[in-house]
């Protein structure tokens, strides 16, 4: 199937599961919700989704600076280069688009391939880990939530994940297992790109102090976010504890993560309603509460969008290179 194609059945899903959950909630409704909302949380939201795409900037930042200085370009133009792989991704299925713009724009400033490969891939590992995490706080709170079979495996599956990836930059013996024992088992195209990930991660096998900050902060982004749907509920009036954002609103992150819509249209759509249900919540208001979310996202790709616009050539000719 053509990268088109995947493309447009993405969008049509996308569309077809909206449509459905707003025709579920009352299109009137939800308008009604919509237009009642208070503009001073709104607000707070906005400036809490700018301070978290900074955030997200640095710690990438941050992750490439094992890179020799020789390699590095300056610290604006790391900055043009994280906003704009943002913009772009909003128009692409997850962040793999993102990821794959903002990996050969840092390579054509001059960043060798592997590091430049290594930092994206850790960040996004990384979080993806921070989710898994704050994911942990909520069940502390609703522990019935873990044993629903809709959450439970993608939970393990998505530790696993981590895990694996994680172990090849603090554990040698485990990145020599798998190449004495898995790489030459694999075909030989697939054994030439699992071998230069596995390159990328061993970047990271002499700066674990630098993994563990970036964690950290990573973490805090997803604070953030919880704290920025907190205040889409709270503009819309909702009476929903803080402690059940803290448990959902991770569940609903990873399952916007999913390849299989764009920007996680449709996927958002159903993940609050389905888990915001169990809070007592559901209907118009919460529908409207997952558009504002996503909205919100979007908004805070924004900046990137201003830098795209007035950016190079060079970067608009990459990133119909990588569709």
């Amino acid at each position: 199937m053509s990268s088109r194609a995947s493309n447009l059945l993405r969008l049509l899903f996308a569309a077809g599961l909206t449509a459905y959950l707003l025709f579920k909630s009352h299109p009137q409704e939800v308008g009604a919700a919509l237009a009642g909302v208070s503009w001073t949380w709104i607000g707070v939201a906005i400036l809490l989704v700018l301070v978290d795409r900074a955030l997200m900037a640095v710690r990438w930042i941050w992750l490439l600076n094992p890179v020799e200085d020789r390699h590095l370009p300056s610290t604006a133009a790391l900055m043009r280069i994280f906003f704009v792989s943002t913009f772009v991704g909003t128009f692409l299925p997850a962040s793999v688009g993102s990821d794959a713009v903002r990996t050969w724009q840092v390579t054509q400033r001059g960043v060798p391939g592997p590091q430049a490969l290594a930092s994206v891939l850790m960040d996004r590992v990384l979080g993806i880990a921070s989710i898994l995490i704050a994911a942990l706080g909520g069940f502390a709170a609703y522990p019935e939530l873990l044993r629903r079979p809709e959450v439970l495996p993608a939970f393990l599956a998505a530790v696993c994940g981590c895990a694996i990836a994680l172990l090849f930059v603090f554990s040698p013996r485990w990145d020599a297992f798998v190449r004495r024992w898995l790489l030459p088992r694999l075909p030989a195209r697939l054994r030439s790109v699992a071998d230069r990930v596995l390159v990328a991660l061993q970047a990271y096998q002499a700066h674990h102090g630098t993994v563990l900050v970036v964690l950290a902060a990573s973490v805090g982004v997803q604070a953030l976010r919880i704290v920025q749907a907190w205040c889409l509920g709270m503009s819309l009036g909702l009476s929903t504890p803080l402690v059940a954002y803290f448990a959902y609103i991770p569940i609903v992150l990873l399952i916007m993560l999913l390849p299989i819509t764009i920007n996680g249209l449709g996927t958002s759509q159903w993940a609050f309603d389905w888990l915001f249900a169990r809070a007592g919540t559901a209907g118009a208001p919460v529908f409207a509460l997952s558009v504002l979310f996503v909205a919100l996202g979007i908004v805070g790709n924004l900046p990137g969008a201003l830098l795209f616009l007035t950016g190079e050539r060079q970067l608009k000719s990459g990133i119909n290179s990588t569709n």
